[in-house]
């Protein structure tokens, strides 16, 4: 008869845990890494949201499945930090039918408050969306100003 039956039921069952410990600490995580705006308000963009997520060490901002593109010659995607800045960003439509639906935020942004959707050839802001609070972009989490 074996002296330790119950020895590696024991290892599996401590693997078992630490995994389990591993996924949902991590899940955890990565819901504290995507914020959604509010929903676009304006003339011409007043579908859907955006979504301020972290891979890795980029920042990026996604626009949500109900989003519609403004039917206007340039628009572009533009941030406004808490500083009252903005900062123009990528075309919302590059070549072809192709769309910039996500992009990198640039590290020279410090945070954001506001999403615009700007047409750069009229010069006019076509809707925005904020988030409750200002998102820092250099730390781990948006919440905690850098």
């Amino acid at each position: 008869m074996n002296r330790f039956p119950n020895r590696f039921s024991i290892r599996r069952a401590i693997a078992l845990s630490v995994l389990g410990f591993f996924l949902v600490s991590g899940s955890q995580g990565f819901s504290a890494m995507t914020v959604s705006t509010n929903k676009f308000e304006g003339v011409k963009a007043n579908t859907g949201t955006a979504t301020l997520s972290k891979e890795g060490k980029t920042n990026k901002l996604t626009w949500s499945e109900d989003f519609t593109i403004p039917d206007t010659p340039a628009p572009h995607w533009q941030v406004v930090d808490s500083q009252g800045n903005t900062h123009l960003l990528n075309r919302l439509v590059i070549k072809g039918d192709k769309q910039n639906k996500s992009i990198a935020v640039p590290s020279y942004i410090k945070d954001i408050v506001k999403v615009q959707i700007w047409c750069s050839y009229a010069e006019a802001l076509l809707g925005e969306a904020s988030f409750s609070q200002p998102m820092a972009m250099g730390n781990d989490d948006f919440f905690h100003p850098g």
